[in-house]
């Protein structure tokens, strides 16, 4: 975008759970930014601008999660030890003789077997004290075991009943509520090979590699007190009784009073947020129009569907959003995370879930069965104009969204200033693009009289086409 000028550090340490920045291919000119107060960040691309001047050595102190720097194809200067093409060849190292060379090994083997040997020692005592099994091949399975001892040691107060030994059997038993998969046990599970995929105030999600099973997924929740055992229970068996290609099946779940498990299958594909906001990181291409079309249709074929089965939810859904959709390799829509609203604390649910950042609730407090359709709204807009809604992150809603923005623009732009730029094919699909986004716009109406219920939407949502077809307006596109 040729962006040019002085990088604002301290406004981006407003976004918390900042990851990725990506400045590649413009014009900044500036020494080093203080990219290292950004403490949470993973992957950083500078890559292709004109940043000049020496990078400090304290460049990236206390950047622990970095992981990724690309730096080229800039006009940086001076960094001691740095060598090679473009800049001056390496030197060789002074050459030393074979004695000293033998000298140095044997001392270097020596202090890593007593240092193993530490090492060991000290994880054996630990493993005694804290009843922890480390395994040398599984090593990331450490983070569930610990889980394991917490659960057995939170039954220990139950063994004088003569109930005992059937509770701490149930405490530790995966539920599982479905029968068209393949079912494992809590220690299969809980020793299997594990991988963060993401982690909040509100869950964790690990992706876990069975020895001889499917990977699976398993988010760990420790702000679902809202209800008891039995009543979670009945509601985890509802969720799972549900059967729709848009809606990620629970497959199992894990219970206990400080914190519970969901297991869901593991989609490769990712979600929609990464592909519509990160696909240029991931080396992919942008999601062109009928693509789009097809995941809102899909999107609104998985609301529909929870509505008609959960009925007695006002929020069928609840914290619909780009991050909670994820696609399969066809690029259909899978909804997560659904239905979850009567189980989490409601004391911190409003600063965590979707529809409390809805206009009905910012201003007046109150959830409908309408909110869930606002959700939907946004996220329509989110697709069409691959910008993401800021008003959905953590915290407080806002009265600011993506629909105010696009109300800001005048109609007669609308195809050049607010449809995503990089959303291709779109010939002769422009009247169907504008068609959607007026559809989007009446979901987010902040009049919540006035807005659509869900039936409408999706009726409304199954009208739009790839490619403009004549006499395809409704009486209510006309103005």
């Amino acid at each position: 975008m040729r962006l040019k000028g002085v990088i604002d550090v301290q406004s981006l340490l407003e976004l918390p759970y900042l990851r990725t920045i990506s400045l590649m291919n413009n014009d900044f000119d500036t020494e080093w930014p203080d990219i290292n107060k950004i403490v949470g960040l993973k992957t950083l691309f500078l890559s292709n601008n004109n940043f000049s001047g020496e990078i400090p050595a304290q460049a990236f102190q206390g950047m622990q999660w970095l992981k990724k720097i690309h730096l080229s194809n800039n006009q940086f200067t001076g960094n001691e030890g740095v060598c090679g093409a473009p800049l001056s060849a390496c030197s060789s190292p002074k050459k030393k003789s074979t004695a000293s060379i033998v000298a140095a090994a044997v001392l270097v083997i020596v202090a890593l077997i007593v240092i193993g040997a530490v090492i060991l020692l000290v994880l054996h005592q630990r493993r005694k004290q804290a009843g922890l099994e480390v395994s040398a091949e599984n090593p990331s399975s450490i983070m569930f075991q610990s889980q394991q001892k917490e659960a057995s040691s939170s039954d220990e107060g139950s063994r004088g009943s003569p109930t005992s030994s059937s509770h701490r059997s149930r405490s530790l038993r995966l539920l599982f509520v479905r029968d068209d998969r393949e079912k494992f046990d809590y220690n299969e599970l809980f020793r299997a090979s594990a991988k963060m995929l993401g982690s909040g105030c509100f869950s964790s999600s690990y992706k876990v590699a069975l020895l001889d099973g499917p990977e699976m997924v398993v988010k760990r929740f420790k702000q679902m007190n809202n209800v008891g055992r039995e009543e979670f229970d009945e509601h985890m068996r509802r969720i799972g009784r549900l059967n729709h290609p848009n809606l990620l099946p629970l497959v199992a779940y894990y219970y206990r009073k400080v914190e519970k498990l969901l297991v869901t299958d593991f989609v490769h594909n990712g979600s929609l947020a990464v592909r519509l906001h990160g696909y240029q990181a991931l080396g992919q291409e942008s999601l062109d129009w009928a693509s789009r079309l097809k995941i809102v249709k899909g999107i609104a074929k998985g609301i529909e569907h929870l509505y008609k089965e959960m009925p007695s939810l006002i929020a069928a859904h609840g914290h619909l959003k780009s991050s909670n959709v994820l696609l399969s390799e066809s690029l259909e829509p899978i909804l997560t995370d659904y239905g979850l609203g009567p189980v989490i604390n409601q004391d911190l649910a409003p600063e965590i879930m979707v529809i409390y950042k809805s206009p009905e609730y910012v201003q007046h407090g109150r959830i409908t069965k309408k909110t869930d359709v606002w959700s939907l709204g946004i996220l329509i807009l989110e697709i069409l104009t691959g910008k993401f809604p800021a008003n959905l992150l953590q915290g407080k809603g806002s009265e600011l969204s993506l629909a105010n923005w696009v109300h800001s623009v005048v109609p007669q732009e609308w195809t050049r200033e607010v449809f995503d730029k990089d959303m291709d094919g779109t010939n002769n699909s422009e009247g169907e693009m504008v068609k959607l986004l007026k559809i989007a716009l009446a979901c987010c109406e902040g009049d919540v009289d006035k807005r659509w219920d869900l039936k409408e939407a999706v009726e409304r949502i199954h009208e739009v086409n790839e490619e403009e077809v004549k006499s395809s307006l409704s009486p209510w596109m006309v103005n």
